[in-house]
């Protein structure tokens, strides 16, 4: 299975008994949305709605960071996710939330794990058919196993500014971006990444979009945030380019802004 999947391809394979569908709809709390009242009014046939704003470390001091692996293995299971899962996930949100269930679900051991291209938006665009409700499914095992190689920090970003080893690429909008930065990171808004119709932009032109913000490709990359989130959304970008020597720092800019000793940029990249 690709790692982009088209509705087309996901309405063939609707109903094989190793493919899950996952509702992974997350909204930020100034939008006024509920994600799974949502799901409940319109989902895909067959999908389960994985709850990302419950997903999180509750004894961070930051807030929406990664949750320790037990409990996510637990939700897993919980869900009907397990190991030879065949997982596709989509979303229905402004900030392409499906792209940090991706990145979960990786780092937690799950190999085949593919976004819905278009998310729910062109599903219903193109007339095809929605469940109401709540989906339930047999408890399937979901191994627990944690590769962080690719987290970062606050004192490995802190360490890199002085090594330079990594480049730091910033998912947020110029206007917050400009306002205040990490030292020497580059901004790609996340927004940048996708079509007018929501699909995801070519590999060339992602590569595109990228260089032209300066990123150097053939440097590791960290990507960063608000909160977490749509540093997801330019680690799959560049997933889809086959880059996939990137890291996410989960604490992002909510956790960086908020310390008063961290070094700080504003202005636009220089």
């Amino acid at each position: 299975m690709e790692s982009l999947v088209s509705t087309e391809w996901l309405a063939n394979e609707l109903g094989a008994s190793d493919l899950r569908v996952v509702d992974a709809s997350a909204f930020l709390p100034e939008s006024k949305r509920d994600a799974a009242q949502e799901y409940e009014a319109c989902h895909i046939p067959g999908a389960v709605f994985m709850d990302l704003a419950n997903l999180i470390d509750t004894a961070s001091k930051v807030s929406n960071t990664l949750p320790p692996a037990e409990k996510f293995a637990s939700r897993m299971q919980s869900l009907g996710l397990g190991d030879g899962s065949r997982i596709v996930l989509y979303d229905d949100s402004p900030i392409k939330s499906s792209a940090r269930a991706w990145f979960m679900l990786r780092m937690f051991g799950a190999h085949d794990v593919a976004i819905l291209d278009g998310g729910l938006a062109k599903w219903k665009q193109e007339c095809r058919p929605c469940a109401q409700g709540k989906e339930s499914l047999r408890h399937r095992h979901f191994t627990v196993w944690q590769d962080d190689k690719n987290l970062r920090t606050k004192a490995d970003v802190l360490k890199n500014l002085h090594s330079k080893e990594e480049l730091v690429v910033d998912a947020r909008g110029a206007p917050r971006f400009e306002e205040a930065h990490i030292p020497g990171s580059r901004n790609v808004p996340y927004a940048a990444l996708f079509n007018a119709d929501g699909t995801w932009k070519k590999p060339d032109e992602l590569k595109k979009v990228f260089e032209k913000a300066g990123v150097d490709l053939s440097k590791p990359l960290v990507s960063s945030c608000g909160s977490g989130m749509t540093a997801n959304v330019v680690i799959f970008a560049l997933h889809l380019i086959g880059k996939d020597d990137v890291s996410l720092y989960d604490g992002s800019w909510s956790e960086w802004g908020a310390d008063a000793d961290t070094p700080k940029e504003s202005g636009a990249a220089a």
